[in-house]
């Protein structure tokens, strides 16, 4: 029986376009290993990514509403998840390598901080200089498995990197992760903001609703087929300037009504104190860090291994470890 992996590498030089990444032709890993003879190199960072500890622990982080009461609500696992679905759906249809896709789409969120972009502003002031895409980077390349990374390979740990900004080497595939992304949280959390009552969908500009439809799932078909559309057999990915000007539209009407509205936002401020509390306690006693982060804080200098410790919380134990470290036991409700 031929080898499966050398099966796949071959129909990726017959089926995929041009553009897309052949899983063959990869820059390679920043430690070379023997090649596995199942699965390609992106599908095996795939499978790193999914057995990780830091992508179980998504699934206690905030998307957007802190603490949110009820089960239906995104969390930063369920926006991986519908990132994922949204990126391959774009690949597949476009003739580009799905694998990548997939890992770069499952793996770009790893670095996010507890509390959402409020812990990511929140650390940012306290360490001076933290982005939850460098994190997630920093997450597969070294935090992980005890210090010694996931050793991706260079195409998924780029797409990771750059998907917030964007880099004029992009793969296309990075390309479908940072518009898959997109394309997700603004659709999704007007979902949300609608099931907290925040928004009502007759809200939303009179363009979105006319152009890009009156659901949810009306407007990630439209802004995805179009997409597909406007990129086939292209070595770019962009949409329609009707429907880019919509989705600008949409983008705009989320950061008003929802991103920075005080009752989606109210509790915010006490992340500052919570993570602020944390870190400074950390930062004055580091012989109380886990033992795997004093080693680390060895090589990496301690304020880089606590700004470290605290992103890799979830909210429920960031929230924990402040109650356990600042407030007295006797004060508990029993």
């Amino acid at each position: 029986m031929q080898c499966p992996r050398i099966m796949r590498e071959e129909l990726e030089r017959r089926m995929l376009s041009p553009y897309g990444v052949k899983s063959a032709e990869s820059r390679g890993r920043m430690r070379e290993e023997p090649p596995c003879e199942i699965r390609t190199c992106f599908q095996r960072d795939v499978d790193r990514i999914v057995h990780s500890k830091a992508f179980r622990r998504l699934k206690h982080k905030t998307q957007v509403f802190l603490q949110p009461e009820g089960d239906h609500y995104r969390t930063r696992m369920t926006h991986t998840l519908e990132v994922s679905r949204i990126a391959r759906t774009i690949a597949r249809a476009l003739m580009l390598n799905e694998d990548l896709t997939e890992a770069a789409a499952l793996g770009h969120d790893l670095g996010h901080t507890p509390f959402g972009h409020a812990g990511e502003r929140a650390l940012d002031k306290l360490y001076g200089g933290f982005k939850h895409y460098e994190q997630s980077l920093r997450v597969v390349d070294l935090l992980e498995k005890d210090g010694e990374g996931l050793n991706l390979t260079y195409e998924v740990r780029m797409a990771i990197l750059n998907h917030t900004n964007g880099s004029p080497d992009d793969t296309l595939e990075a390309k479908c992760v940072r518009l898959a992304d997109k394309i997700a949280y603004i659709n999704h959390d007007v979902d949300d903001a609608i099931r907290a009552g925040i928004l009502k969908e007759r809200d939303l500009p009179e363009v979105v609703r006319k152009r890009l439809g009156e659901s949810h799932s009306a407007r990630i078909n439209t802004i995805t087929r179009d997409l597909i559309e406007n990129s086939f057999g292209k070595n770019d990915l962009k949409m329609s300037p009707e429907i880019q000007n919509a989705v600008n539209i949409f983008r705009e009407f989320m950061f008003e009504k929802v991103y920075r509205n005080p009752q989606a936002k109210g509790e915010e401020a006490k992340v500052d104190g919570i993570l602020g509390g944390i870190y400074e306690y950390y930062i004055k006693n580091p012989d109380k860090l886990p033992a795997d982060y004093k080693r680390l804080s060895e090589r990496e200098g301690l304020e880089r291994t606590v700004c470290d410790y605290v992103a890799g919380m979830t909210d429920k134990y960031a929230i924990y470890m402040y109650s356990q470290i600042f407030i007295p036991t006797a004060w508990q409700m029993r």
